[in-house]
């Protein structure tokens, strides 16, 4: 009976011992877990900060994309502003060229007709 009692005790002790995390007393076990714990808080306290990164680093791609989204929309306004300007422009200048153009005709016409009429005025 002495025999079965100590295998009976042994079995018990293994048992407590599987159960209580591979031969470390309850103390190293709470221990253990307390830094575990720490860890986690560390390691979640980490992948916030790269979050927040992330998010920042988001937030600055979202910003110069809208800022160079904004400036094409501005350069092809200005291009359009542009644009009608040069050909408002050309269109003046193209009414100047035909008014030089109607106004030299009636000087030459002017001059010719003086010219014509200057002779028989000197034949009188």
């Amino acid at each position: 009976m002495g025999m079965r009692r100590m295998w009976l005790g042994l079995a018990a002790v293994l048992g407590l011992t599987v159960s209580t995390g591979c031969g470390q007393s309850p103390e190293d076990s709470e221990a253990r877990l307390a830094v575990l714990e720490a860890e986690g808080k560390q390691m979640d306290q980490a992948l916030d900060a790269v979050e927040d990164r992330l998010m920042g680093s988001q937030g600055r791609l979202a910003m110069w994309n809208e800022l160079g989204r904004r400036h094409q929309e501005v350069s092809a306004i200005q291009c359009k502003v542009s644009d009608a300007h040069l050909a408002a422009m050309m269109k003046h200048l193209d009414k100047q060229d035909q008014k030089a153009r109607t106004v030299k005709q009636r000087n030459s016409m002017a001059s010719v007709l003086t010219s014509g009429t200057a002779p028989s005025h000197r034949n009188n």
